[in-house]
């Protein structure tokens, strides 16, 4: 009975310690599109360009997740015609997303392959890709979001 009830208590110790490893490494694809969209953006003046840019003001909880392995799941949205090592990702359709709807720079992400896609990916084909975030706040000609080293997963 004793040891029946260590074996109960080993087993779950180790499945909290597993639990909370996984969470602790990876968010789940639909809920980083949730933590994106507290990012706020406030209007500056860039002296390089001349022009007034979008800048991001990044929550806490965004930030602690910053060079840490994540999974995104969105809309492939191509760059180019031919397989590429860097991709779109977004919350919405093209239709809907930030480059053609009414959507704003938190519902969009780029991604930088490992290794191009194995396979044509379509317009609007739900992928999931997996990297480390980094986070831009000052670079106009970059994304805000980035998923280096990422690779697609689904």
């Amino acid at each position: 009975m004793m040891l029946l009830k260590r074996i109960s208590i080993l087993g779950f110790t180790l499945g909290i310690i597993g639990l909370s490893g996984s969470l602790g490494f990876s968010q789940t694809p639909t809920r980083l599109w949730e933590i994106f969209s507290k990012t706020r953006f406030q209007e500056r003046f860039n002296k390089t360009h001349g022009l007034y840019f979008y800048y991001p003001q990044f929550s806490h909880e965004l930030l602690a997740l910053q060079g840490k392995s994540v999974e995104l799941q969105g809309f492939f949205i191509p760059l180019d015609t031919s397989p590429s090592k860097t991709l779109i990702l977004s919350k919405y359709p093209m239709a809907e997303c930030f480059f053609c709807g009414g959507a704003g720079p938190e519902t969009i992400a780029v991604a930088y392959l490992k290794n191009p896609p194995s396979r044509r990916l379509k317009l609007d084909q739900i992928i999931k890709v997996r990297g480390i975030l980094q986070l831009n706040a000052d670079d106009v000609e970059e994304m805000t979001f980035i998923l280096q080293n990422a690779e697609i997963i689904s």
